[in-house]
């Protein structure tokens, strides 16, 4: 073998060394992780892999929070609202790509907290839909199912009936045994996390209450050998886990309950989702920005939220994060 070839060979295999060493490096989030860059107001995510592109696609609530009002107590802003997209190849750098293509035929003119799971060839997603924009809170709203083929295009499919006119934020998991769960928020039970049961993702039957104290935006899923459920008490984050996913034991305390010290995560963690990524786990949430400097002179900058991410730490059966440290985004695929 000559010189010369033998030193493209050389030149080759370290080129494809470092590929593989750069497709390995796990990369630093973000901070915030993501910011709407139209309305400023993301809430509420829902995360997956689309493995057709190799992408990281987030679902999230797109709050109008750079609306003017003359009223305070006016809450059109969080009405009114479609669901976000944004896309990312590594979990820690996310690029807007537009709003999710929703029929209003069968929702509504406000969709609140996407939850978008893969279940058999087809994407699910369950939405909140207010029907209208309101200036208060005594609207109903209702969970609406709708099918993917491929995460672009949203298909119409059944109302939700949960014996509520005031339903509000789904979770749902594949049984073991079979069947499915959805654990969700019934304003009209005090706020309270309910569940119910379904053999085809269509009809649901409820079973019971999961969470008593007032609270919403549940989250389950299953990490280390446990079911888990972390829900937005308002004060911080509720953290309770489950050997069968029916019967619940809350950690003590709340979860980034307490400010951030970084920009932009300033104020207290709200309405999580959770990466599993084999052993690991990441708590994706939004935070106000009534903590930042702007707010000191615009009396609305509060309402501006963005999402942000930190990896969950288990030590002896209880959870933990800590917002101040970098996270380390190792997702696979």
């Amino acid at each position: 073998m000559g010189q010369e070839r033998r030193r493209r060979i050389q030149s080759l295999m370290l080129l494809a060394a470092l590929a593989l060493l750069d497709q390995a490096a796990p990369a630093v989030a973000t901070v915030p992780l993501f910011r709407d860059p139209v309305h400023d107001g993301a809430a509420d995510p829902s995360t997956i892999h689309d493995p057709k592109t190799g992408e990281w696609v987030m679902f999230y609530t797109n709050r109008r929070a750079d609306l003017k009002l003359a009223d305070p107590k006016d809450v059109s802003w969080v009405h009114g609202t479609a669901i976000g997209v944004a896309r990312s190849k590594d979990g820690a750098h996310w690029r807007y790509s537009g709003t999710a293509a929703i029929p209003e035929s069968c929702t509504g003119a406000t969709l609140w907290a996407p939850e978008v799971q893969r279940f058999g060839n087809s994407w699910h997603m369950w939405v909140t839909v207010v029907p209208g924009v309101f200036a208060n809170w005594n609207a109903p709203r209702f969970l609406v199912h709708l099918t993917s083929p491929d995460l672009e295009r949203w298909n119409c499919g059944e109302r939700v009936e949960l014996g509520s006119d005031r339903i509000i934020d789904a979770s749902v998991l594949a049984l073991p045994q079979g069947g499915y769960r959805m654990w969700f928020n019934d304003e009209r039970m005090g706020k309270a996390i309910r569940w119910a049961d379904s053999p085809d993702l269509r009809s649901w039957t409820v079973r019971g209450t999961a969470v008593t104290t007032p609270g919403e935006g549940p989250k389950a899923f299953r990490w280390r050998g446990r079911w888990w459920l972390i829900s937005d008490a308002w004060k911080g984050l509720l953290v309770q886990h489950s050997s069968d996913g029916e019967h619940w034991t809350a950690q003590p305390g709340h979860l980034a309950g307490e400010p951030g010290t970084r920009p932009t995560d300033r104020a207290k963690a709200q309405h999580p989702d959770v990466i599993v990524a084999g052993d690991r786990a990441y708590l994706v949430y939004f935070v106000h920005q009534s903590g930042e400097p702007e707010a000191k002179a615009d009396p609305d900058w509060g309402r501006r939220s963005v999402l942000q991410v930190a990896e969950l730490e288990e030590k002896h059966g209880l959870v933990s994060v800590d917002r101040t440290r970098p996270a380390t985004m190792r997702l696979g695929k």
